[in-house]
Formats: C-alpha cells, sequence, structure tokens
C-alpha cells in the first residue's frame, strides 16, 4: 500500500483520515481518536496531509509534523 496524500477532517473527539494512492484511489478510511491518529501517522510513511483550517488545526499540524 503506496499512500501519497492523506486528508484529514478534525473533529472535537474524533478525526477522520482518508488515504489516497498514486492514481489517486481510495486506498483506507478510518476514525480515529487524537491519540490514535498521532501514533497512526508515526508509523506512516512520509506524505502529503491536508487538513481543514479550525482553530485546533495548528496545534494538530504541529504534532504530526513532528
Amino acid at each position: 500500500m503506496q499512500i501519497r496524500s492523506v486528508g484529514i477532517d478534525l473533529g472535537k473527539t474524533t478525526h477522520h483520515l482518508v488515504a489516497l494512492g498514486d492514481n489517486g484511489k481510495v486506498l483506507l478510511k478510518k476514525k480515529f481518536t487524537q491519540k490514535q491518529l498521532i501514533a497512526f501517522t508515526a508509523n506512516m510513511q512520509t506524505c502529503l496531509i491536508g487538513m481543514e483550517a479550525c482553530s485546533g488545526s495548528s496545534s494538530s499540524a504541529a504534532l504530526l509534523r513532528a
């Protein structure tokens, strides 16, 4: 599974992740808590991550970048 880009929808208690492959085909759809999302993305290969702009997105982006 070669994930090229990830989209994340940030919620108050849950976050939804959709991962796309080289050809734009959906490879993965999952629902996470913030802790689960950080653990899952820490074990992923480097890829483009897009998320919505909201008040919590800058802190989430900092955690995902590390």
